[in-house]
This record gives C-alpha cells, sequence and structure tokens, in this order.
C-alpha cells in the first residue's frame, strides 16, 4: 500500500481567485512546486483531489479543468515534479446543468474522491495525510480515514508539507 499526500487545488497549490480554469490566472502558492517535488522525492503518492461547482453552474466545463491540469503538470515537470492523480468534483446541488446539479458523495466535505484515489491508487488512509485550506476539507479527510488533515493558511507550502512529511517517517 502506498502513502500520499493529497492537496486541495485553490488557495493550498494555486492563489484563490474564484473559480479558476483559465491558465492565464494560474498562480502557484509560494513554496507548492517545491513541496509537490519534496513530495515525489520521498516516493510518496501526490494526489489533487478539488471540488469544481464552476461546472455544475455552467461556469466552464470539465474539459477546462483537464487542461488546467495538464498545464500544472507541465509547469511542475519544468522543476522535475509531477501529481500522480487529479480528482474533482463537477456537481453542486444548486447548479444550472441538469447532469451536474445533484447530491453526490464526492463533493468535500464527504470523502469520495479520497476513498476513490485510495481504491484506484492503492493508498493507505493511515498513512496518508491532507492538505486543505478550509474546515470541508479537513471534515473529507477525516471522514476518509486519513491520519491526518492540515488546514493550510498561507504562507510558504513547502515548510508546511516538509514539517508534516517528517512525522510521517
Amino acid at each position: 500500500m502506498n502513502a500520499a499526500i493529497f492537496f486541495d487545488r485553490d488557495g493550498v497549490l494555486n492563489a484563490e481567485v474564484g473559480y479558476l480554469w483559465q491558465i492565464e490566472k494560474f498562480v502557484w502558492i509560494d513554496g507548492a512546486c517545491d513541496a509537490i517535488k519534496f513530495c515525489n522525492e520521498r516516493g510518496l503518492l501526490v494526489v489533487v483531489v478539488t471540488n469544481q461547482s464552476g461546472i455544475a453552474r455552467g461556469m466552464y466545463t470539465a474539459a477546462d479543468v483537464a487542461k488546467l491540469h495538464d498545464f500544472m503538470q507541465k509547469s511542475l515537470s519544468e522543476v522535475g515534479a509531477h501529481i500522480d492523480a487529479f480528482y474533482f468534483c463537477p456537481h453542486h446541488p444548486e447548479g444550472t446543468v441538469a447532469e451536474f446539479a445533484v447530491t453526490c458523495d464526492c463533493r468535500k466535505p464527504k470523502p469520495g474522491m479520497i476513498l476513490r484515489a485510495c481504491e484506484e491508487l492503492q493508498i493507505d488512509p493511515a498513512r496518508s495525510i491532507l492538505f486543505g485550506d478550509s474546515q470541508r476539507d479537513i471534515d473529507s479527510a477525516r471522514a476518509a480515514g486519513l491520519r491526518d488533515g492540515i488546514l493550510f493558511t498561507g504562507g510558504n507550502l513547502f515548510e508546511a508539507v516538509k514539517t508534516e512529511v517528517e512525522k510521517l517517517s
């Protein structure tokens, strides 16, 4: 079984701009690329779990999210880092796109994205942690049985990740 570091996306890996899907608005959080590379070098899987209700709201599409995630991977590859998997929830019960205007088990604070990642990537929840910027992220980590959910409120992400990853050893 693999150990993993889960990251919420907006506000943790990249600056929060509200319904981000345009590459030109993407800005890495200080230390994010180094944090991901640090995890890669230690053999930890890096998994992004992100609510993307803008899809349900008709603001952008799943293809737009995929393009942004591809951009993130390309940017990371330039520094010798990578994200092992991206999971996103396109749902919101108040959405305007009928197929996504539902209550689901993947929208945080529910644990569906994390549980799916654990199953598909053979991740041991007891050896894994999540970094998020909201209580719903932390609640999702707890509901999935992760070792810990860490509330990241700003600063240098690498420093926060380094401290917590050293505790996993």
